[in-house]
């Protein structure tokens, strides 16, 4: 057992001990924000450290762009944590309450879950979301960043830490590991069961697929976000085009991304060349099967069956006919990861059907799956997007990073 990470492991519990009213909380939060305006140029600094080794490493464009930071981005990173310290304390609220015929009142009130570990890879801004909404709801966490981000990763933490530090706070409620070996990912997953209350995983395929393998720790995650933007016979052709360009094109790497457009079979004259012409004059790589492709008059792949399951996460599209909204239900079913899938359609019925039926953690009527986001839901940000069948599900926000207690008032009741 690794005694750094034991530590690390009994310092977040220690920090938990100490309640921190809202208006502290806040107070903390909006001086993290000062502090990362303070310093931009610093922060700009270590990223280029790691965009350096990112480069020297042979990663990916997509990855590389998730990566860097400028002022527009910690400019966001800012307004971020500004929101989340808006947003009112999840913890010590009372969801119900009711009173028994023996007297006794009961209430179901919000507590913190307790620590977090978060494994996550590339994207800084992930340090001062988690931290920010693990902080306000009353969670401490442990960060374990990517080897590709180390540099901005400390930074952010560090400044963090100097916030809660300045307002005589337990820093302890936001650690970063600084050791960069990967060993300490198995030991964090397979021997910390006794100090971390719930994983979450934010990276690919792999990442993911190794944390929900080894780790004894509960997990809030997805694997992938193969996400499903469906055209039914009843939908506008012009909302249509501007809808899957957004979907699919707005940005290519994030999990919300549109992997797959399904087409209702009677929209396919009027509707295949338009939407997916679109696509292909912005550099989009077209996989049709072959109703599409006999009818789509620009260049186009040939689909096969694992086309179906891919996440691209590159300016890529599947596309496929179908008979109807049951087979298309059932293709998402089958093929899709339960993240985020949309229905373009003028129909109630057929919209009402599609959102009951899809698994989906987040089904959509006439808007672009890339509104799969925690910020885009008013959550002020989110430590990830869950597709557990369990709660929570969706973008984990908030209010989705406390657990409930009962809390039973007598007086003097005894059960007979």
């Amino acid at each position: 057992m690794d005694k750094n990470l034991v530590n690390i492991g009994k310092k977040a519990n220690r920090a938990l001990t100490v309640k921190i009213d809202q208006k502290l909380k806040n107070k903390i939060l909006y001086k993290f924000g000062k502090l990362i305006n303070e310093n931009k140029s610093k922060i700009i600094k270590e990223n280029k450290k790691d965009i350096k080794f990112a480069i020297k490493k042979g990663l990916k464009e997509n990855l590389i762009d998730r990566l860097l930071l400028n002022n527009s981005k910690i400019n966001q990173i800012i307004k971020s944590i500004n929101n989340i310290a808006k947003l009112k304390d999840p913890t010590n609220i009372t969801l119900s309450k009711w009173k028994r015929p023996n007297g006794l009142v009961i209430k179901r009130v919000t507590i913190p879950i307790g620590v977090i570990g978060v494994i996550y890879e590339s994207r800084p801004n992930v340090t001062s979301d988690v931290s920010s909404l693990c902080f306000k709801s009353g969670n401490s966490v442990i960060l374990r960043g990517g080897s590709e981000a180390y540099f901005s990763n400390l930074i952010i933490s560090k400044l963090f830490r100097k916030a809660l530090k300045e307002n005589k706070v337990d820093e302890n409620y936001v650690q970063f590991i600084k050791n960069r070996n990967r060993k300490v990912v198995d030991i964090l997953l397979s021997k910390m069961e006794k100090f971390i209350d719930v994983i979450i995983p934010r990276g690919g395929k792999n990442l993911v697929s190794k944390v929900q393998k080894i780790s004894k720790i509960p997990i809030i995650g997805h694997l992938e976000g193969n996400c499903h933007t469906f055209i039914d016979k009843d939908a506008k052709l012009n909302l249509a085009e501007k809808i899957v360009y957004n979907a699919k094109l707005r940005n290519t790497s994030i999990c919300g991304a549109t992997e797959t457009v399904l087409f209702h079979e009677k929209t396919l004259k009027k509707f295949v060349n338009p939407v997916l012409k679109k696509l292909e004059k912005n550099n989009c790589i077209i996989i049709a099967d072959k109703k599409i492709k006999k009818i789509f008059k620009g260049k186009a792949k040939n689909a096969t069956e694992k086309d179906w399951s891919k996440e691209y996460l590159l300016p890529m599209v599947s596309a496929k006919s179908v008979k109807d909204v049951k087979v298309a239900v059932n293709h998402i079913n089958k093929y899709g990861t339960m993240h985020t899938d949309a229905i373009l359609t003028q129909n109630k019925k057929t919209a009402n059907f599609f959102l009951k039926n899809v698994k989906s953690s987040i089904a959509i009527l006439n808007s672009s799956t890339q509104f799969a986001d925690g910020g885009e839901f008013g959550f002020g940000g989110e430590v990830g997007i869950s597709t557990n069948k369990i709660p929570p599900r969706g973008p984990v926000g908030l209010n989705q990073l406390v657990s409930y207690k009962y809390e039973i008032i007598g007086t003097g009741q005894i059960r007979k």
